[in-house]
């Protein structure tokens, strides 16, 4: 190639570069290069065009290349700047570095403006790579070129500015690079061109800052701070930085001293300025002053170290050692990584912090301050650093190391006092005052203006010796020094109040020393208990308080307990419990342990009244404190007045445990047990109240022999015994203490006169005592209950008389001590209006004056009543009883006064009135009354439909209220035969046997002796009555036997007595006495009913037929009706129960018996064998009476037998029943599990309400039903097979045998019915022998089954259960079973022909001898029989098992129309027995079988998986086949839908299957 080929080729490389064809150029270099290795422009070329390639090594290698040609070619080296710059790795940069140079060399004497543009890159690339010092050479050199141009001087000091931005952020300049920076800060600011000016201002300020940095620079600094003060008098920066400077520098002078208060002057804010401020104050000694400043002036200059040691030293001065440590650590802090002057100052703040910490004098401190000395630069060639570390030694407990540094300071600087002093110190802390006395001594010798030696040189006289110890003198000498010395040092004054109080008695001095002690240091809990406990025996309680509210508001939470003790402890004195309770539980939180503190709080929380929690509190402190005995007396005392007398008398007997003779528990136990006794009396539980007051007699007894002198025991005593003036004296045996009768020991019983006349003598003692108003009051009213008692008994009246007499002049005693106490007064009138006196007018006198003395007295106001009552005058009666009620609704007796008026005017609300009294409490007059116009009322059998019945008895529950109160009547009034009489009657109504024919009893036995025989008699018929209605007939023909029987009552009585103990002839003499003497048709029909009742007993059916048939030709009675229902209904004569069932319907329309009527009706419709028509009766009398229980139970009774496609409801039937009355509860249970059980509920479904739940809830109730054991049993079974198709193991195993022998124990206790016996003891057999052999115990089947043919051979269902367990051991060997089993097998279950079940299991084993065509008869045979039998369950089973039989072939894929159409069939009737989902699963299975991918065998199988409440084990099978289905149409969405089911149903197989087909697909 010539020449000129080459420049034509180097052209055509250029154009193609320019029309960006850089592959054509290459191309084009390439053939130049072939001809000319060295040509410089195509390897120039060849690096633009591969750079443009991104071929950067190629592009690299040509620009190196190039270079080399030529190296002062610009070319080259510009390409290859490009191509750097262009490349973002790092070690790129230094070569990039490098060609930006060798560029400012080629262009210095060329283009100018092409030097700059590579000057700023240089300097770019330089401050990228942080080499501050290249910049600022480079930087420079840019500088000087523009100067040499001539550029402006705005120009330059922008240029000067730029240099400080490039250099200023740099932390780590060398000292080079740094006086670079201060020239160009020199230079901005001279070139500046406004001056003064904002921009001017700025960059002074960052001139200065920058200074600031540089110690070295502190003349320069100084210089550049007054250069600007001069230009800006105004700007206060200046002034800050120069006084941190001196303030840092640590040399205060008068100008460092001037500029301060020229810069508070300036700006009085001014963080610096205050700082300087507080270091004048700490060098004039002013130490608070100084810590105020320096506080505050370091809020807003916080980095500022000399600052803060400055503080931490004010600090030390007044001996807040914390803070000082605090502050010190500021310091080091603000100090950073010390160099230099730095370096000082560490070493500085280390060692105050290490004498702070030493103050501190705790081991961790010690520790601190040994780690603080150790950072302290040659802290080794330091007397004094080794000194403080020996003190560290010392306060750790380390004498050996503080002992070593000592002797070497003592030898190697024997002048200084600090060597001294901590040999002081270590002989102080041995207790050798003798030596200590020595080395304090020489240190005071040394240096005697530190007050701390003189301290502990007093303190070694304090301590040194007996002689010292008298004499005082020589310490008080010392600690004057130390005050004087020292102001601030606390604990001097502490000792100074100490020798001012112990030895010169000096109270008022001493005070003074130990407020000022504890004004220095407010921790100084001796020094503040000692000035608060001074200023209380001096009577200056302000002072005290004035203390201890200082001392509350300085301490945080958690502190300064021995304050808030002593501020709560005045409060609690001063009667100000609030206060009290929140300043102790402030001591408490500063020590939660102090059980005082918790005792002094429970006495807090009692003064305030809040009893519950002063109980805590005394329980705390007790148990903190077991030996604390009041904290355990006041938590007890405090549960009695809440009124927990149980746990008070468990407390006291705790105490008493430790100490017998504590009086105060032996009182609170006798108080305790006398409230139980009036809460006793209040329930009317009187033999329990007589109990309680023995118990509460003995411990007052105990109490009065350790403190006879003591009034109120005796009054206890008397109250005590008093209180059984309520109660019948045949119940009143008390056991009284010998000591308390005035005899030495043992125990006497007292009758209730005795115990009344002993409650007298004890309240004449306690007068003895203390003669007080009330205890006359009490001792008055004492002789009035004796009176009282004694009237009752029937004693002489002259005994009476003078009690009454002793009575009213023991009250008028009272009310002339205390004429304004309302209560005696109303005592005194309440004694005067009783007959035995007479003084009705005194009596009147007395409750006027009480309601004079009370306005709000309710009880004179009724009393009142009662008097005007007593009188006869009514109006004004009424009229005080209105007033008594309109000051309080609640009291009772003015209530019942009400309703003595309106019984005495025969007003309708009497009743409503009694019955009132009875809602608002107890009482004798009111219980009465209410019990008699409830019995009046039920004796009228004329208005049981009318409202005024409705509402007084059934609407207001009365028989069971009256009933009540009548048993609390009869217990406190046990000789009032009228009121036996009616609670025998309420007792009848309420079906309590036991209880009326005790109350009957008690009212015969009471008016046995009585002149009235009509009631003796009516009484003896009533208890005759009542024996004969619990079964005791021997003893009711006694009875009856005992009086004359002329009425029709007593005759029928006797009549049903015979009856029942099966004297049927006698019975039947007697009845026709009473036919004889009935007067109306209804009494004869009701008699010649029973006369049929008696000949059907005895086998004369068409006797008592013909008899009834007479009471219905008549005037038919509802009974006789009924006897011949029932008699058609056991006769199984359907014709006759039909007819006398229609006659009954047509009598009886009213509610009152409609369960009988509804009984008897259900039972006429199944004997016709109308299933259905029985549970719709019962139904609809449901829907009538939706309150009537028994009706919900006897629905939930038959569900199961005759309609147990709703077993669900019936279920819900039972629920209701037991919802409206839990007495049906015992056999609603039993029926609710049945109907589980038939509806197939399980454990499983339902945790909590299940068939095994239920009836174990029925056995708990009655555990003698065998009926409940054989449902157990069922429920049992339930759960096991349920617990088997899940594919786990059952938990209720071998119980077959336990529950069978249980069973028959059960059946032989109870007197039951043969027939029924037989029934439940064979099912439970065969229920047993099912369950032993699905469990795979056929050989204990076998010989079960053997066992109960010996006892029954002709048993068909045994011997066929026999025959299943045999063969079932033949299946298990997997051979074909040969003809002579199989009809063996096939004539034992026609023997039980009228099995469904039967047939169901033999066609199972055809099914497996694969004998499918008999196995189908079967099905059909059993399909046929349960519809014979009306047998839902039958024939829903069958129809499924048919359906399941036709599929499992056609799914063996046997090509038959025959079974597909079978499936269909089966299916589809079962669907119309019930919405079964096995018959839904079955037809998508055919559908499945038939066509897998149509869409409608996913519609049937979606159907069985989405439907809500589907057992999980048939939609298992379903998503299985559902799952297969999606998969082979592969839609995955309808996949995954599936699987999130799958998952969230926990079906783990179909989850398998799902990855299986994934990972296959």
């Amino acid at each position: 190639m010539s020449n000129k080929e080459v420049k034509a080729a180097l052209k055509s490389a250029r154009d193609a570069i320019r029309n960006k064809e850089y592959k054509e150029a290459l191309k084009h270099c390439k053939a130049v290069l072939k001809q000319e290795k060295n040509n410089y422009n195509a390897w120039v070329f060849i690096g633009l065009a591969a750079a443009e390639l991104d071929q950067r090594d190629q592009a690299k290698g040509a620009y190196k290349k190039a270079i080399e040609l030529e190296p002062n070619q610009l070319l080259a080296w510009q390409g290859l700047a490009n191509l750097y710059e262009k490349s973002n790795k790092t070690d790129v940069k230094e070569d990039l570095a490098e060609v930006y140079q060798k560029l400012l060399e080629l262009c210095e004497s060329g283009d100018k403006q092409k030097w700059c543009d590579v000057c700023n890159k240089l300097v770019e690339l330089y401050h990228q790579q942080k080499k501050y010092f290249e910049v600022a050479k480079t930087w420079q050199k840019l500088i000087q070129m523009k100067q040499e141009e001539g550029a402006e001087k705005a120009e330059l000091h922008q240029l000067w500015k730029k240099m400080i931005q490039l250099l200023k952020d740099s932390t780590q300049n060398t000292y080079k690079t740094e006086q670079l920076l201060l020239t160009a800060f020199e230079h901005a600011v001279n070139s500046a061109d406004t001056v003064p000016g904002e921009d001017h201002q700025n960059l002074y300020k960052d001139f200065i800052h920058c200074l600031s940095k540089f110690p070295h620079e502190t003349a320069r600094l100084e210089k550049v701070c007054k250069d600007m003060m001069v230009l800006y008098p105004t700007e206060s920066y200046p002034l800050e930085v120069l006084c941190l400077h001196f303030v840092q520098s640590g040399t205060l002078s008068e100008e460092a001293l001037h500029y301060f208060s020229k810069l508070l002057e300036m700006d009085a804010s001014s963080g610096p300025g205050i700082i300087g401020f507080g270091i004048k104050c700490l060098q004039e000694k002013k130490y608070k002053a100084a810590i105020k400043s320096l506080t505050e002036g370091l809020q807003k200059t916080s980095q500022c170290p000399a600052a803060w040691h400055y503080l931490a030293e004010a600090q030390m001065k007044i001996h807040k050692h914390r803070d000082s440590v605090l502050s010190c650590n500021q310091a080091l802090e603000a100090l950073g990584t010390p160099e230099g002057p730095s370096l000082r100052w560490k070493n500085l703040i280390l060692q105050l912090k290490a004498e702070a910490l030493i103050k501190i004098a705790d081991v961790d401190a010690a520790e601190e301050a040994i780690k603080a000395v150790e950072q302290i630069v040659d802290a080794s060639s330091n007397p004094v650093v080794l000194a403080i570390r020996g003190q560290a030694y010392l306060n750790k407990g380390l004498i050996d190391q503080a002992s070593k540094i000592s002797q070497e300071l003592l030898l190697s600087h024997p002048d200084l006092a600090e060597s001294h002093a901590l040999e002081g110190f270590i002989h102080y802390s041995q207790k050798n005052y003798e030596q200590a006395e020595r080395s304090f001594l020489n240190a005071i010798e040394r240096k005697a203006e530190t007050a701390e030696y003189h301290h502990y040189l007093g303190l070694t006289y304090w301590f040194m010796s007996d002689e010292t110890k008298k004499d005082k003198g020589k310490a008080l000498t010392q600690f004057l020094k130390a005050a004087k010395l020292d102001s601030y040092l606390g604990s001097v004054f502490c000792y100074l109040g100490n020798y001012y109080r112990d030895i010169a008695g000096d109270k008022s001095r001493a005070r003074g020393c130990y407020k000022k002690a504890f004004e220095l240091d407010g921790t100084d809990k001796e020094s503040g208990t000692a000035a608060v406990d001074l200023s209380v025996q001096l009577g200056d309680m302000d002072t005290a308080l004035s203390i201890l509210n200082e001392a509350t508001e300085k301490a945080s939470p958690g502190t300064a307990k021995w304050a808030w003790l002593h501020r709560g402890l005045y409060y609690l004195r001063t009667g100000q419990p609030s206060q009290a309770v929140a300043d102790l539980q402030a001591a408490l939180r500063a020590d939660p342990k102090d059980s005082n503190c918790w005792e002094s709080l429970g006495e807090a929380y009692l003064s305030r009244g809040s009893y519950s929690t002063a109980l805590k509190s005394f329980r705390k402190a007790s148990e903190l404190n077991p030996e604390l005995m009041y904290s355990i007396y006041r938590a007890a005392a405090v549960e009695q007045i809440l009124g927990k007398y149980e746990n008070a008398i468990a407390t006291y007997q705790q105490i008493l445990k430790k100490t017998e003779d504590y009086v105060p528990a032996l009182k609170g136990l006798g108080e305790c047990y006398l409230m139980l006794a009036r809460s006793a009396l209040d329930n009317y539980l009187d033999r329990k109240a007589v109990d309680f007051i023995e118990q509460a007699l003995e411990f007052f007894t105990r109490a009065t022999k350790h403190r006879p002198d003591v009034s109120c025991l005796w009054k206890l005593l008397g109250d005590t015994c008093t209180s059984v003036h309520v109660i019948s004296p045949t119940k009143v045996n008390v056991q009284v203490l010998g000591s308390l009768l005035g005899k030495n020991a043992g125990k006497q019983m007292l009758k209730k006169s005795e115990l009344l006349r002993l409650g007298g003598r004890c309240y004449s003692r306690a007068l003895q005592l203390m003669p007080l108003p009330s205890i006359w009051c009490d001792l008055g009213i004492n002789y009035y209950r004796q009176a009282e008692h004694l009237t009752a008994v029937g004693t002489d009246m002259n005994e009476i008389n003078e009690l009454l007499e002793k009575s009213l002049q023991c009250l008028k005693k009272a009310v002339r001590l205390d004429s304004k106490n309302h209560l005696y007064w109303n005592a005194l009138g309440v004694v005067a209006s009783c007959s035995a006196i007479g003084n009705y007018a005194l009596a009147q006198h007395s409750f006027i004056k009480s309601v004079q003395a009370e306005q709000i007295n309710v009880v004179a106001w009724s009393n009142l009543g009662v008097l005007y009552l007593a009188t006869g005058n009514i109006e004004q009666a009424h009229e005080v009883f209105k007033v008594a009620q309109s000051l309080e609704p609640s009291y009772l007796l003015c209530w019942i006064g009400q309703a003595l008026i309106a019984e005495a005017v025969g007003s309708y609300d009497t009743m409503d009135l009694f019955r009132h009294t009875t809602e608002l409490s107890m009482h004798t007059e009111g219980a009465k009354g209410y019990a008699h116009w409830v019995c009046s009322t039920l004796q009228d059998k004329s208005n049981r439909n009318t409202e005024l019945y409705l509402y007084n008895i059934v609407q207001m529950n009365a028989i069971p209220a009256a009933q009540v109160v009548l048993n609390k009547y009869t217990e406190r009034n046990p000789d009032d035969a009228s009121a036996f009489t009616m609670l025998g009657y309420l007792n009848e109504y309420l079906h309590l046997k036991r209880q009326a024919a005790d109350a009957y009893e008690r009212a015969a036995s009471l008016l046995k002796n009585s002149e009235d025989t009509e009631k003796y008699n009516i009484a003896m018929q009533n208890y005759g009555r009542s024996l004969c209605a619990l079964g005791q007939c021997d003893k009711a023909i006694e009875v009856y036997a005992s009086i004359p029987l002329t009425e029709f009552d007593g005759i029928v009585g006797i009549a049903l007595a015979y009856f029942k103990k099966g004297l049927l002839q006698e019975s039947i003499k007697a009845y026709e006495k009473a036919l004889s003497v009935a007067e109306s048709e209804q009494d004869k029909a009701h008699i010649l009913t029973a006369l049929a009742i008696i000949e059907y007993k005895q086998n004369r059916v068409q006797t008592a037929e013909t008899l009834l048939f007479k009471c219905s030709l008549k005037e038919p009675s509802m009974e006789s009706l009924k006897a011949l229902c029932t008699l058609a209904l056991v006769k199984q004569d359907a014709t006759l129960a039909t007819a006398a069932l229609k006659e009954l319907l047509k009598y009886e329309k009213g509610d009152n018996r409609i369960y009988e009527r509804c009984l008897i009706a259900s039972a006429v419709y199944a004997l016709q064998g109308r299933n259905v028509a029985v549970q719709r009766e019962v139904s609809k009398a449901v829907h009538r009476n939706p309150d009537n229980p028994a009706l919900w139970s006897l629905l939930s009774r038959l569900v199961p037998l005759y309609a147990s496609q709703k077993a669900k409801g019936g279920a819900v039937a039972g629920n209701i029943a037991q919802v409206l009355d839990v007495n049906h509860g015992k056999e609603v249970l039993l029926n609710i599990a049945v109907n589980q059980l038939a509806a197939g509920c399980h454990m499983l479904e339902d945790e909590k309400n299940n068939p095994l739940k239920n009836i174990q809830k029925a056995i708990r109730l009655c555990p003698d039903n065998p009926s409940a054991w054989a449902v157990l049993m069922a429920a049992c079974h339930a759960e096991n097979t349920v617990v088997c198709l899940n594919n786990t193991q059952p938990k209720l195993t071998d119980l077959e045998m336990i529950l069978v022998a249980t069973v028959s124990a059960k059946t032989g206790e109870n007197n039951l019915p043969h027939n029924y016996i037989q029934t439940v003891e064979d099912w439970c057999l065969c229920q047993a022998i099912t369950s032993l052999e699905e469990t795979g115990k056929l050989s204990e089947a076998e010989a079960l089954c053997t066992k109960g043919l010996k006892s029954r051979p002709e048993h068909p269902a045994l011997f066929l259960l026999l025959r299943q367990v045999q063969c079932k051991q033949l299946l298990q060997s997997h051979k074909e079973l040969p003809d002579n089993v199989l009809e063996e097998l096939r004539k034992t279950v026609m023997a039980s022909s009228t099995s469904v079940a039967a047939w169901q299991w033999l066609a199972k084993v055809y099914q497996s001898q694969r004998m499918m065509v008999g196995a189908e008869m079967c099905y059909r045979k059993s399909l046929q029989l349960a519809s014979q039998q009306g047998s839902w369950n039958g024939k829903l089973s069958s129809l499924v098992r048919l359906a399941m039989l036709a599929l499992e072939i056609c799914m063996a894929k046997v090509s038959n129309e025959h079974w597909p159409s079978l499936v269909q069939e089966a299916t589809t009737e079962a669907l119309k027995l019930s919405s079964c989902p096995l018959a839904a699963l079955l037809q998508a299975l055919l559908q499945y079988n038939r066509k897998m991918g149509a869409r409608e065998t996913r519609r049937m199988l979606e159907r069985v998986v989405y439907q809500p409440g589907n057992p999980e084990t048939i939609v298992s099978v379903a998503r299985w086949y559902l799952l297969q289905h999606l998969y082979a149409k592969d839609d995955y969405e309808l996949i995954d839908v599936l699987k999130e089911n799958a998952k969230a149903n926990g079906d783990a197989r179909a989850l398998e299957l799902n990855e299986k087909l994934s990972s296959s697909a």
